[in-house]
């Protein structure tokens, strides 16, 4: 599995990667990256084609864990996934922003 850190993440993104973000609703409403694809972790295998397979998809949750295990997941079924190494909280840490449905700024919990 390939982790990658919050910083190449963004350019993994901004050169037309996806990012999943699978963490639990209360979560993503608390606040999440702006255009990020949002489907609980619970909900990868009855979603699975939602995941495009056509570019890369960078996978975050809170730490990196829960997104490690659905980047293994991904990859096993053809998916070009990567884990974001210490997830939204790696990410909020260097200062990229994180959002609430309105576009207001958001937080990690």
């Amino acid at each position: 599995m390939i982790e990658v850190s919050a910083g190449e993440a963004a350019v993994l993104i901004d050169s037309g990667g996806v990012l999943l973000d699978v963490r639990e609703a209360e979560e993503w409403v608390a606040g999440h990256v702006a255009g990020a694809l949002f489907i609980p972790i619970g909900e990868i295998q009855a979603r699975l084609d939602e995941i495009p397979s056509d570019r890369r998809v960078v996978v975050i949750c809170r730490s990196g864990g829960r997104s490690a295990v659905v980047t293994e997941a991904l990859n096993s079924v053809g998916v070009d996934a990567v884990n974001l190494a210490g997830g939204i909280t790696a990410w909020s840490s260097e200062g990229r922003p994180v959002v609430t449905d309105g576009g207001n700024p958001g937080k990690v919990i």
